[in-house]
């Protein structure tokens, strides 16, 4: 076992939720916030002691309870210690039986249909819960939280805090899956507990990446954004989400100095070179994207670009580690529209020598740069099909505002774009 996944006998889905980075290079603090499968197998006395003594010795001091009263009735909760808060906040308000579905029902769209139900219904509940994790986290007191198996609602809730301590989308739908690992010894429980009883269902204790997949990007149809669900439908405040990333992220590293300038005709075959090889990274690293295409863009562009608008580069030391693109309108993607925004483009960096968060420092750049300008709104596009960079964004504070089809970006083919903006004090 490694230093996530924490061995017990009777838990077979007790993880810790640290180590993940963050979007600006910040790290979950391991030992301060864990998921699990039901915590009522665990047991005082000769029989589990062991168990119930690892138990303890995580520093555990708050147990969030996601199940229904009635299986809590039926299986058991923590136990009772002086040193341990319980709460119940049963999230889930529709119930179903996994194990009596039928062969073809699939687990993606199926779950990510109930998923949907609980970000739904469970609101109050599963802001409470995060609330109650801010809390736990000013006092350093580590917390846990579950529901029967450690996989569907502690799924959905870990999605969530990942979510707003900036964790990336990839990263969230990986630490979904790790319920795999546990799978076998989950059905081989169910057996146990239900003799005589045959489990109809191949999916059960299954966590296919789709799942939260499908979860992730319902919450994006409906409600804009999954931060714009967080916000605005959960009603986290802002000032709980803060206390959240700073009770349980590490301290900003220290990073390197980054310094800006703008950009003349001078550093034209700079800025074609890092959106040439910012394309070639993209073609690596995301092959069924097509967003840049090297050598799409030339000499002739950039040097529009300072004309027309204001094109920056970011130094680390002597060294150019990162470009933008700050345009006054932008009337192919919005059309047109009052002097009030301005637009980020090609944010850029250079993957081999940018310190980590160097697009995040750029995009904050950029920002101040609007602000003294005058205006109030920083709006960028990305392409429709790349929901990874369209997370970042909005991890960055960005809200999806609404989607333009056809736009024409003067290669002579025509593509669909999400659009966001951010409102800037």
């Amino acid at each position: 076992m490694n230093r996530r996944h924490i061995p017990f006998d009777r838990l077979h889905n007790f993880r810790d939720l640290g180590g993940y980075t963050t979007d600006d290079g910040r790290a979950v603090r391991w030992g301060r916030l864990f998921r699990s499968d039901g915590l009522g197998k665990l047991t005082e006395g000769t029989e589990g002691t062991e168990d119930w003594d690892a138990f303890l010795s995580l520093g555990i001091r708050t147990v969030v309870d996601l199940r229904y009263p009635w299986e809590i009735e039926a299986k058991g909760r923590v136990p009772e210690h002086p040193s341990l808060t319980y709460r119940n906040l049963s999230i889930e308000h529709r119930p179903y039986d996994q194990a009596a579905l039928t062969p073809d029902v699939d687990p993606g769209p199926y779950l990510a249909a109930r998923f949907a139900e609980v970000a739904e219904d469970g609101t109050k509940e599963i802001r409470e819960a995060l609330e109650l994790i801010a809390e736990a986290g000013e006092s350093e007191a580590p917390l846990v939280f579950h529901c029967a198996s450690g996989k569907d609602r502690t799924g959905l809730l870990a999605a969530l805090v990942l979510t707003i301590l900036g964790v990336p989308e990839r990263t969230i739908v990986e630490d979904f899956t790790l319920t795999e690992l546990a799978t076998a010894r989950l059905v081989a429980d169910w057996h146990t507990t239900h003799p005589g009883r045959e489990l109809t269902w191949p999916g059960y204790g299954r966590a296919p990446a789709e799942i939260m997949t499908l979860f992730l990007a319902d919450l994006r149809t409906r409600y804009g954004s999954v931060q714009a669900y967080i916000t605005g439908t959960l009603g986290l405040d802002e000032p709980t989400q803060q206390r959240l990333r700073t009770n349980l992220l590490e301290p900003a590293p220290q990073q390197p100095e980054l310094t800006f300038r703008r950009a003349d005709e001078n550093d034209l075959a700079t800025l074609v070179r890092l959106r040439d090889e910012a394309a070639h990274w993209q073609k690596r690293t995301a092959p069924d994207i097509a967003q840049w295409t090297p050598g799409q863009l030339g000499e002739d562009h950039f040097r529009t670009r300072i004309e027309q608008g204001e094109v920056w580069l970011a130094h680390a030391d002597s060294a150019v580690v990162g470009a933008w693109e700050l345009w006054w309108d932008d009337p192919a993607a919005w059309g047109p529209q009052p002097p009030t925004a301005a637009y980020i483009h090609r944010l850029m960096t250079d993957h081999t020598t940018a310190p980590r968060g160097t697009g995040r420092r750029m995009l904050a750049q950029a920002e101040s740069r609007i602000t003294a300008s005058g205006r109030t709104l920083a709006r960028l596009d990305c392409i429709s099909t790349n929901p990874h960079l369209r997370a970042y964004y909005e991890n960055a504070g960005y809200r999806v505002v609404g989607e333009q089809p056809m736009k024409d970006g003067g290669a002579g083919s025509p593509y669909a774009v999400t659009l966001l903006e951010k409102r800037l004090k």
